[in-house]
């Protein structure tokens, strides 16, 4: 399973989203230029966070874009399916067996994209958007870290 743009952009997006917009709405050109995406790509994305129930967009004079609930409840798994649809590894891991895949009695490798399926959704359902905040703090702290002590020398 490869995640395509959607996917790695819109997460990335959203992360940058709940990080800034603790204090007021963001406004969408503040999240391309920092995330390097383009507006009219990242519109799109929004759209479908907002479909979702993930974002909220408030308009006029200091609009932009809110979650729409606490980053704690909002899981990685919750952004990635919003963007790109069921997380599967092979389309049979999916299926139940009333689903009927043709080959599903005979197939032994039906176990290993069931379980691969498995410990993918398990773990990106995990991980919330507020552990990944603050994760980017720690790293936003070690590159200020590192800009320092390279102006040292």
């Amino acid at each position: 399973m490869k995640l395509s743009t959607k996917g790695r952009y819109g997460l990335r997006a959203l992360i940058d989203l709940a990080k800034y917009s603790e204090i007021e709405p963001v406004p969408i050109n503040s999240i391309a230029a920092r995330q390097g995406i383009s507006e009219r790509y990242l519109e799109q994305l929004m759209a479908l966070l907002k479909k979702a129930g993930l974002v909220r967009s408030i308009r006029g004079a200091g609009g932009g874009y809110v979650l729409a609930r606490e980053a704690g409840d909002i899981s990685v798994g919750d952004v990635l399916r919003a963007l790109e649809g069921k997380l599967e590894p092979a389309e049979c891991a999916a299926f139940h067996e009333e689903d009927g895949c043709a080959a599903s009695d005979g197939c032994v490798t039906k176990y290993v994209w069931k379980k691969i399926n498995e410990s993918i959704n398990n773990t990106v359902d995990e991980i919330k958007i507020d552990t990944l905040i603050a994760e980017s703090k720690k790293l936003d702290g070690k590159l200020e870290e590192k800009s320092k002590a390279c102006s040292r020398s």
